[in-house]
């Protein structure tokens, strides 16, 4: 089994990464989820991948896309993998 190609950069109990895991899941899509500093100060990890501290990230191997935003994230989730994608 390969390793999945998505990983969502996520705090523990935020709505906004919520609403991507719901998405991730509803379309059936395997991800890695990497819980992140809850201060914003201290997500140095995500910064280095998206170039900012605002979760939720998704990094997409696969396409070579990394973006922020949890409206963002959830189109390009539906575009890319979605019933029209």
């Amino acid at each position: 089994m390969s390793e999945p190609h998505l990983t969502l950069y996520r705090l523990q109990a935020c709505p906004f990464c919520e609403r991507v895991v719901r998405v991730l899941e509803e379309l059936g899509l395997d991800y890695r989820s990497r819980f992140v500093e809850a201060r914003h100060s201290e997500r140095n990890v995500v910064k280095r991948v998206s170039g900012s501290r605002t979760v939720p990230a998704l990094v997409d191997e696969r396409t070579g896309v990394t973006m922020s935003e949890s409206a963002n994230i959830v189109d390009y989730l539906e575009t890319t993998y979605g019933a029209s994608g």
